[in-house]
Formats: C-alpha cells, structure tokens, sequence
C-alpha cells in the first residue's frame, strides 16, 4: 500500500491493522472475537486510532489498533496516550473519599470550609453533593467553553468561570451531571490536603495504582505517544479536531493517560489499594435525592445493571476523544477502550468486550 494511500482511507487502514506486535501483556481468551469486534467497530464509526486494555482473573493486557497519528502514520500501541475525558472525575473521587476517611475533609460541610472564596448561594453545597452531582452547579453552557483555548496555573481561577451564575437547582434535589461541579470539587481536595492537586494524586492514587503514564494533558508538556485527535465532519471526512486547553477542569476532565493505567487504577480499587471496603461500597452505590428517589450514579461512577449483573463505568468526550472504563461491580472484570474519534461508540465495544470475558 503507498503512502497516498494511507492519506485517502486512514479509517480504512485502522480496521485493517491489527498491530499485533503491539500486544502487552498474556493474550485474553475470545481473544480473535475481541479482535473481530474492534474492528467491526472501527470500521462502521471510521475511527482512525484505538487502545484497548483488559483484566481478567489476575490477567492484564492491551493492543493498539490503527493509527494514533495519522499525519504522520503512527501506530497507536498499548503505550499510545490519549486524553482521559471526564474519567477524570471518578480519580479525584477517590481523592477526596481518600481523605474523607483521613478526616481531613468533612463530604457533608459546606465548600466554603474549604474554598472560602466561593460565594455563597442560597442553599449549601457539599463535596457529598458534588461528588454526585446534586450539588446544582452548571455544565457548559457555549461552544466557547468548551472550546476554551485559555491557559490556567492553578484550580481557583477556573472558578471563575462559574461561581458567579445562578444553582441549576437546589442541591440534593435534582441529579445535573457537570464538569464544574468536579472542578470546584478538586479544588476542595486541594485546600483540604494542603498540597497541589496533582501532587497529591501521584503520591496517593497514581503510585500506588502503578499507573506510570497519567499526568494533566498539558498543551505545552511534552508527553511521549501522545495520541492526535479526530473528529468526522457531516460528509463523513477524516479532520483534526478543535484546539482545547483542558486546564480550566483538571479535576473533572483534564487528565490524559494509557488504557493500561485505567485498567490498573480500577484494580486497585477492587483490590483495596485507594480505599476501604466500605467506602468503596459507599462509591459503587446509588445516591439519594431528598425526595427519596435514587440516581443511577455513585460518588463519581455511573452504575448500571444489564443482564442482572452490576456495572460500575465512566466515560469520556471531549476534542479528539473518545473513552470508557467499565468493570463488573462484584467480580475482577475490567475493560478499557480509548479512541482518537469524538462520539465513537467506545461504551458499546467495552461492553462487547467485557461479554466475550465473561464466557
């Protein structure tokens, strides 16, 4: 194949590579099914780069498929980095249920405990609220956020793109899921652990878990086997995505990393590595709004029951990007798609794959 090629069908040739040499880790069972369904997938969605990663009864691997650069004809590997999206959130969970139990933070007090700075509303909010999203602070709300090129030094002026806007809803009362939320929620990590955010996760979630490659996605970092990111247009092109500078949200979905670090930061959950049982059991259940009826998520996970069987999963969406970490609440089953798409359907290939573990 020429390389002009390379340039008229780069999704064409990302269902077609297998990159096999680019295997980590024993071979899963299904393993020609998992195969198959990687690329039945990227084909049909045209996603040009995929990394997924597994862990089966004490059995962790990853593949790469198709091409994480494709300008530059980069195969994308176990070791391929992509942006985590609002994966994000469920590690500073941890943070702060982490510290919840050091009782150096206090979920049920007012945020201004912490954060003094942020103003006052109408109700109380509570890191318990945030971390449930009941805590009635906005999402975005223009394209312009979104797409915010700005740079930030530090997690208090981000604040100020919302502090000053009016509760969504009473807290406790309605569940609106927001990024913001958890970037006011990393800020209380911060003040209530008296070090910087993110020294704090590498010393106490990133090490322990042995997640060796997560750090912010920092525009201006060099990060080694950083993924580029795509998008379609409505034709269906192939186009580089939007520029974005993730450090206004950190905390809620500014992080970037490997499959395989998503993979090991679930297991040493489950293996009770970050948190104590009960407070892991706390994390993995439903919460409760005020007028008694529960939410389908936890502190920072989605929860979802298909087929009988309870799933504890997170994804991700963001420019250039598309990620899932889903496991099996109750046993060691856990699968990690990331794609260098935006809207590829990585929830229902995790899914898919997760199904073939289990046989």
């Amino acid at each position: 194949m020429r390389t002009s090629k390379l340039w008229l069908a780069p999704a064409l040739l990302a269902a077609v590579l297998p990159a096999a040499c680019q295997q980590r880790g024993p071979a899963p069972p299904h393993l020609e099914e998992i195969h198959a369904a990687v690329r039945r997938t990227m084909a049909r969605a045209k996603i040009p780069g995929l990394t997924v990663a597994v862990a089966r009864q004490g059995m962790v691997w990853s593949q790469g498929y198709g091409q994480a650069d494709v300008e530059n004809s980069v195969p994308a590997t176990p070791r391929t980095v992509y942006r985590l999206g609002s994966i994000s959130k469920p590690i500073t969970a941890v943070a702060a249920l982490q510290l919840a139990e050091r009782r150096q933070l206090d979920l049920d007090a007012p945020v201004q405990n912490y954060v003094p700075s942020f103003p006052a509303k109408p109700w109380p909010i509570t890191s318990r609220q945030l971390l449930g999203h009941l805590g009635g602070i906005r999402h975005y709300k223009s394209l312009e956020e979104v797409n915010s090129t700005r740079h930030y030094d530090d997690l208090l002026a981000p604040l100020e793109i919302f502090q000053n806007d009016p509760l969504v809803a009473e807290p406790g009362t309605k569940f609106s899921y927001t990024t913001y939320g958890y970037v006011l929620l990393g800020a209380v990590v911060e003040r209530a652990a008296g070090v910087r955010f993110l020294d704090y996760l590498r010393e106490n979630i990133f090490e322990p878990a042995g997640m060796k490659n997560i750090q912010a996605d920092s525009v201006h970092a060099i990060i080694p086997h950083r993924a580029r990111g795509y998008r379609l247009t409505r034709a269906g092109v192939l186009e580089n995505c939007d520029l974005a500078d993730t450090s206004n949200k950190i905390p809620g979905g500014g992080l970037s990393s490997t499959a395989m670090d998503l993979v090991r930061f679930a297991l040493a959950l489950k293996e009770g590595k970050l948190l104590k049982a009960a407070t892991l059991e706390a994390m993995f259940s439903p919460q409760r709004l005020k007028d008694g009826s529960l939410t389908q998520y936890g502190l920072g996970w989605n929860l979802l029951e298909a087929g009988g069987i309870e799933h504890v999963l997170h994804g991700g969406g963001q420019q250039g990007v598309s990620t899932m970490l889903l496991m099996e609440r109750r046993r060691p089953l856990v699968v990690a798609v990331m794609a260098n798409l935006e809207g590829a359907p990585v929830g229902d290939l995790a899914m898919e794959i997760l199904d073939l573990l289990r046989r």
